[in-house]
């Protein structure tokens, strides 16, 4: 790739791709300029930005560090599914009157979805964050919506408390779009108002045209993650295992109500889960049932619960063939442990196929935060609902 090519990609002016990193300009006082400004024209503050104006914008971009414990925005690259949450993060203003508009326009673009007036829904750009030199990478185009979201649900208004003050804020669901490009004339157009249809992606024509969208679903093979990738980086996350960890020490049977309620929340369509007896439970901590379809056009299926509440320590090959050993015929497992699963018995898992669900340390602060419970306080409410020392004193 010659120098003018990679300085015109560097900076945008081809237009924009996916997954590429877009660096902000070095200042002379040595700092890094937004580069988002330069990039697309908007402002250079803030997740939300915006052309036009709030009521009529030609083009929004959407930005986020995917770091924030209390609105856990979600890039699902498997499905194209992108959650992103609104601009009321704190008590003392209304849903809709926010600085910078958020989630105003956010209204503004789902009732033109819901009044099927697609083609007045400005483009939605997505960059994601980095906490170097200023730098976003982009992550696609967004159309408002997702197959089989229905319109009651794709955004939806969710209450948050903060020392007790009660507000609402915004939680939207978009589809990214099929489309690796985004050209340089398309974007320019919005500058003067909503860019012209006949030069739009073909993804983004589609789904104006019929409501169909098309997905850029990029499903990741099975790997094997490493032990540093399945445990909490932050400190906040850090905790929160923590104080799961510290409250079942010394507890390993009450544990596995705890691994059952996680289970409940990663499979949302368990029909029954109950604990084993610890000296019958044949190498199962618990077994449950996973409906698979809907009402009379539905199977169930059973799967093996095995809950390992370890610090410091991963889950080795003994406790994993144990398990594995133990999945009866057209069953499946899942292992739950507030460690990590080591490389080798992890290597077993992928490389032979088990049917085997991993949710490791990570993957436990990640599926509170989802669901709400986003700090050790709210984490601590929760284990009090579920920790069997703790329902039998009430």
């Amino acid at each position: 790739m010659g120098k003018d090519l990679v300085e015109e990609v560097a900076h945008g002016l081809d237009g924009l791709r996916i997954d590429l990193v877009y660096e902000g300009v070095r200042q002379p006082n040595g700092r890094y300029a937004d580069p988002l400004s330069r990039l697309v024209n908007v402002c250079n503050q803030g997740g939300f930005r915006y052309r036009g104006t709030k009521d009529n914008p030609t083009l929004i971009v959407l930005t986020s560090n995917f770091a924030e414990p209390d609105w856990p925005d979600e890039l699902d690259s498997a499905t194209g599914r992108f959650v992103y949450y609104g601009d009321n993060r704190a008590p003392g203003q209304k849903l809709h009157e926010t600085g910078r508009s958020g989630n105003h326009l956010l209204r503004v673009v789902f009732d033109r979805l819901h009044l099927g007036q697609r083609h007045l829904c400005p483009p939605i750009l997505v960059f994601s964050a980095l906490r170097t030199k200023r730098s976003f990478v982009f992550r696609g185009l967004a159309v408002p919506g997702f197959p089989g979201v229905p319109p009651t649900q794709d955004l939806v208004a969710v209450w948050k408390s903060v020392d007790g003050d009660r507000f609402q804020n915004y939680r939207a669901t978009f589809t990214i779009l099929d489309e690796a490009t985004i050209s340089r004339q398309w974007i320019d157009e919005a500058k003067t108002g909503l860019p012209d249809s006949t030069n739009a992606p073909l993804a983004w024509q589609q789904w104006v045209e019929s409501g169909q969208y098309k997905p850029l679903q990029a499903p990741a093979a099975r790997a094997i993650r490493t032990i540093q990738e399945q445990l909490p980086q932050n400190q906040n996350d850090k905790r929160i295992i923590e104080c799961i960890r510290s409250r079942f020490e010394g507890r390993p049977t009450d544990f596995e109500a705890c691994a059952s309620a996680l289970a409940k929340l990663l499979l949302r369509d368990v029909t029954d889960l109950e604990l084993t007896r610890p000296w019958r439970d044949g190498g199962r901590d618990a077994v449950g049932r996973i409906r698979l379809g809907r009402d009379r056009a539905s199977i169930a299926v059973t799967f093996a619960l095995e809950a390992k509440c370890y610090s410091g320590t991963g889950v080795g090959v003994s406790e994993v063939s144990r398990l594995i050993s133990r999945i009866r015929h057209r069953e499946f497992g899942v292992l739950v442990t507030t460690s990590h699963v080591g490389t080798q018995a992890y290597k077993e898992i992928v490389e032979d196929g088990h049917p085997v669900v991993v949710v490791c340390a990570r993957d436990i602060v990640d599926l509170l935060k989802e669901t709400g419970y986003a700090t050790t306080e709210e984490v601590v409410k929760w284990l009090d609902s579920i920790d069997p020392q703790t329902t039998k004193s009430l």
